[in-house]
């Protein structure tokens, strides 16, 4: 098999609970080289999170459609990144030094902040893609958990791992993500926006703020980022890029 569709299976089998085969050649190093398809399994998610709700909104009305569609992206991925959101909520919210703060983000328990955090950002996506037509509301979300794991990327290589690699989510090697990996992965995790026209520009400025706003906080904080804090990158990405695209066209 070619070494670029192994990375993009080894980048399925990180991100999400689908079916992908195991490798006997496999490298360690290979988790990192196979950031540069985060975004494009990000894409797939947002797919079947869109299948769910265009099939859901033949049936029904209102804000459940909506609620079906983040539900299957929280199926599909295992809340893998909604666990790491509410692990950098607790950590960065709870904690009063950097070791203690890593130290509540280990904890496999969910505190207050955590549950808070995560329980206010699915409310949110589900009301952001509730204001939508049903196939904008689709584009969106793709569009969303693209430009979200391209967030996550962004901070893999601009950003300094802190956490103790031996028991963390992501090990990543001593050269860490390239820039030219986060090029290849922006473009194939942004092209979605672009459907979208002056909304997706607007989901993209709000994204990525709200991303740099957990990531430069975790840099205050705890000296850079954790798994966990990608995870939160990411969730924060993903709800700007939909409340960006509401509030656009909903302006209008």
């Amino acid at each position: 098999m070619p070494r670029q569709l192994k990375l993009f299976f080894c980048a399925l089998q990180f991100l999400t609970r689908l079916p992908a085969p195991s490798f006997a050649d496999f490298q360690p190093d290979w988790i990192t080289r196979a950031a540069r398809y985060f975004p494009l399994v990000g894409i797939l998610v947002g797919a079947i999170g869109a299948g769910v709700l265009l099939a859901a909104g033949q049936l029904w009305s209102g804000p459940l459609p909506a609620l079906l569609a983040v539900a299957a992206g929280v199926l599909v991925t295992g809340g893998f990144h909604e666990d790491g959101l509410a692990d950098t909520a607790d950590g960065l919210g709870g904690g009063q030094t950097p070791a203690r703060r890593l130290e509540i983000m280990k904890d496999s328990r969910i505190g207050t902040y955590g549950v808070l955090a995560l329980g206010l950002v699915l409310a949110l996506k589900v009301a952001a893609l509730a204001t939508l037509p049903l196939a904008t509301a689709g584009l969106a979300l793709v569009a969303a958990h693209g430009a979200g794991r391209v967030a996550a990327v962004a901070v893999m290589v601009l950003g300094r791992h802190v956490s103790d690699r031996n028991d963390a989510k992501y090990k990543p090697t001593p050269d860490g993500v390239r820039p030219f990996e986060l090029l290849f992965a922006a473009g194939l995790g942004l092209w979605p926006l672009a459907l979208l026209g002056w909304a997706g520009l607007a989901g993209a400025a709000v994204g990525a703020v709200l991303a740099a706003v957990v990531a430069l906080t975790a840099r205050r904080l705890i000296g850079g980022h954790t798994g966990d804090v990608l995870g939160g990158v990411e969730q924060a990405c993903e709800l700007g890029v939909l409340l960006g695209v509401s509030a656009t066209l909903a302006a209008r």
